[in-house]
């Protein structure tokens, strides 16, 4: 029986930029996605600043990695 690799995701928040190196996904393609309810939203951290939360970017990966055999 294989059992699941325990994952630590941090709680940190984590810029666009970041985002997009981590996904590797445009900018363009982010935004969209999350219009679509099919990518984790970003937080409000200034009046004209966002971030996400690592941790949802990384279950987010997951899932799409555990997808792939489905």
């Amino acid at each position: 029986m294989l059992s699941q690799p325990q994952v630590n995701f941090s709680n940190k928040l984590i810029r666009l930029p970041k985002v997009i190196e981590i996904t590797g996904k445009s900018r363009t393609r982010i935004y969209e996605d999350i219009k679509k309810n099919s990518f984790p939203k970003q937080v409000k951290t200034g009046m004209r600043s966002v971030a996400w939360l690592e941790k949802e970017i990384e279950e987010w990966i997951e899932i799409q990695k555990n997808q792939r055999y489905q």
